[in-house]
C-alpha cells in the first residue's frame, strides 16, 4: 500500500496552491484527482464562460496569469494555466484517480480507483461544486421540456426556437440568460430569481470591482470580522450585468419558481409563463459523504473551522468563506493554502515517527 506524509484530494486551484506551499517542506505528498487532466473541471464548462475576476487577480502563488492583467480569462485559458502551474512547479498530481472512501485508523486510509493509499494527513480540496442541485419540482415539467443544469449547459444551440426559463439569478444564471437572449434564434428568455442578489457593475470609475474590494480589504476580510459579517448578510452577488441591461436584451424577470406543470411555470407572485426549455442555474451541493470517520461530518459536509476539522490531521480547502470572502476564488485561495500548510508542517513536526509502511519508489 502506497503511503505519504500528506494526501491532497482534488487537483483544482485549491489543491495546486497547497501543493506549491508544501513543495519546499520536505514532506512526501501527492495530489489525487478524479479527472483525466489537470484543469478538466474548468475545460468542461460552457463555451463562452469567462472569469469575472481579471487576470491580475486570478493567479495562484508564484506564477502570474499570462496575458493582459485587466483581461477576463476564458475557461480554457484557466484550464491551461492550471496545467502549466502543475508542470512549472513539478507538482505530484495523479489524475484519473478517484477517491471513493476515507477512513481513519492509526493513520488515514483512502480507497481510490487505483488502489489503496495511506497518509498521515489528508486535505480535502474538492471545492464547493460537486453535486448539481436541481429542485424536485423539475420532475413535474412535461417529458418533452428540455432541462439542463448549468453544469451541462454549453451554448445556445440546443435552445434555438425555444422559450427558455433560466432558474437562478447568480453569476452563472445571469451569464447564461444573457447569452441565450443575445441569440436571435432563441424565442424568449425568462430569468427566475429566488433570492435577492445584489447586482454590481464589473467596473467602477474605471477600476474593476476586485481592485476596489482588494484595496478596501473586503475580499480578504476574515469571515468572523465585522466586515466579513457585513458582506455575508446579503443573499448573493451578480457581477457585471445590471437588471436594466438584461431587460434591454429582452429578458423578462420573474420571482421564485413555485410550481411546474407540463409546459407551464408558475411563480411566487402567481404569474405564469409557458416554456419549452429550462436551465437550472441553481448551484451545487457539497458532498463529503465518502468520508467515513465518526464525528467528521455535519450531514454530508465536513465540519471545520478555517479549514481545520475536529479530526486531527484532516483538513478542507477551497470552501466559500472558509476564512475570507476570497477563499473559494482562484486568485485568493493561496492565502488559505499557506495557512493550512503551516498547520500541516506543525503537525508533521510533532508526529514524526517513521512511516514503516512507506515505499518511496511508488511516490508518483
Amino acid at each position: 500500500m502506497t503511503g505519504y506524509d500528506v494526501v491532497i484530494v482534488g487537483g483544482g486551484q485549491a489543491g495546486l496552491a497547497l501543493g506549491h506551499e508544501l513543495a519546499g517542506t520536505g514532506l512526501d505528498f501527492v495530489t489525487l484527482d478524479a479527472g483525466p487532466e489537470v484543469g478538466h473541471v474548468w475545460r468542461d464548462r460552457w463555451t463562452s464562460l469567462r472569469l469575472f475576476t481579471p487576470a491580475r487577480y486570478a493567479a495562484l502563488p508564484g506564477l502570474p496569469f499570462p496575458g493582459p492583467p485587466d483581461a477576463y480569462p476564458g475557461k480554457d485559458q484557466v484550464a491551461d494555466y492550471l496545467a502549466t502551474y502543475a508542470s512549472t512547479f513539478d507538482l505530484p498530481v495523479k489524475t484519473s484517480t478517484a477517491v471513493t472512501a476515507l477512513e481513519r485508523h492509526d493513520d488515514y486510509r483512502l480507497t481510490t480507483s487505483r488502489g489503496p493509499v495511506r497518509a498521515r494527513q489528508v486535505v480535502v480540496s474538492t471545492g464547493p461544486f460537486q453535486q448539481p442541485a436541481v429542485p424536485a419540482l423539475s420532475e413535474t415539467f412535461a417529458p418533452e421540456i428540455l432541462q439542463q443544469h448549468s453544469s451541462a449547459y454549453r451554448d445556445p444551440d440546443a435552445f434555438r426556437g425555444s422559450r427558455v426559463l433560466v432558474v437562478g439569478a447568480g453569476n452563472s444564471g445571469v451569464q447564461i440568460a444573457a447569452e441565450l437572449a443575445a441569440d436571435p434564434d432563441v424565442v424568449a428568455v425568462t430569468l427566475s430569481a429566488g433570492t435577492r442578489n445584489v447586482h454590481v457593475p464589473q467596473r467602477i470609475l474605471g477600476r474593476d470591482i476586485f481592485w476596489w474590494q482588494t484595496r478596501a480589504g473586503l475580499i480578504t476580510a476574515p469571515a468572523a470580522s465585522r466586515r466579513g459579517r457585513w458582506m455575508r448578510r446579503g443573499e448573493g452577488t451578480a457581477i457585471g450585468h445590471s437588471p436594466r441591461a438584461l431587460r434591454r436584451l429582452g429578458i423578462s424577470f420573474a420571482p421564485r419558481l413555485a410550481k411546474a406543470l407540463d409546459s407551464t411555470a408558475a411563480f411566487a407572485d402567481d404569474t405564469r409563463t409557458d416554456v419549452d426549455a429550462v436551465v437550472w442555474a441553481t448551484g451545487f451541493r457539497r458532498d463529503h459523504s465518502w468520508v467515513d470517520i465518526p464525528g467528521a461530518l455535519d450531514g454530508s459536509v465536513l465540519r471545520h473551522r478555517e479549514g481545520i476539522t475536529p479530526t486531527p490531521g484532516l483538513y478542507v480547502l477551497g470552501q466559500p468563506w472558509q476564512r475570507t470572502a476570497g477563499s473559494a476564488l482562484i486568485g485568493y485561495v493561496g492565502h488559505d493554502a499557506a495557512h493550512l500548510a503551516q498547520q500541516i508542517r506543525s503537525r508533521a513536526t510533532t508526529t514524526s515517527a517513521p512511516l514503516s509502511w512507506r515505499d518511496p519508489t511508488t511516490r508518483r
